[in-house]
């Protein structure tokens, strides 16, 4: 059975803040203003929504496609489709770089990250990671990446610099959520 958990971020942009939400059974992501809580704007995206990450500056929200291998850029002031990236398979975790010059995609049929240059939008890497990698967090001074391989139960840590993987660390069974502290120590 799929699990599935539910992401969203809050994105400032100059009308409101909003929240985007990747809906992964009609292939949208809703997008709801917080101040009055109501759906301001449905977003039609690739096929199986599922990941979702935005970057620093709130002008682009990275939705995630697990169903056909592609990451939707979503233009925060227009709410449209601004680029579509193709990645690795069946890609389920996103995490734009503190700086906002690199996405990051864990593709959990390929064992693999996607680099994704923001400037771009083209893969600028791909790096093998473990057993059906699901989810990532960045540190916030962007030097690491932390990927969780779920099959393998193991945890990968990228380098950012070179794009490789510097350590793999067993952990226990079935890891599934990840998240790098404010002051980058654990």
């Amino acid at each position: 059975n799929l699990i599935l958990i539910a992401a969203f971020f809050f994105v400032k942009n100059a009308d409101a803040q909003n929240a985007y939400i990747p809906n992964y059974g009609d292939n949208v992501v809703y997008v709801i203003n917080i101040a009055t809580n109501l759906v301001t704007d449905i977003i039609p995206v690739g096929n199986t929504p599922i990941g979702v990450s935005v970057s620093p500056d709130g002008n682009k929200v990275y939705i995630a496609n697990n169903g056909e291998s592609t990451v939707s850029v979503i233009n925060t002031a227009t709410n449209t489709v601004s680029a579509t990236i193709t990645v690795g398979n069946n890609p389920w975790g996103i995490a734009a770089s503190p700086d906002g010059s690199k996405v990051f995609v864990a593709n959990d049929s390929s064992n693999t990250v996607s680099v994704i240059n923001s400037a771009t939008n083209q893969v600028t890497a791909t790096i093998p990671v473990g057993n059906l990698p699901i989810g990532l967090a960045i540190t916030p001074d962007g030097s690491k990446v932390y990927v969780l391989n779920d099959n393998d139960n193991t945890v990968s840590v990228i380098n950012t610099a070179n794009n490789s993987v510097s350590a793999t660390i067993s952990v226990g069974l079935g890891p599934f959520g990840v998240f790098a502290s404010p002051d980058g120590s654990k």
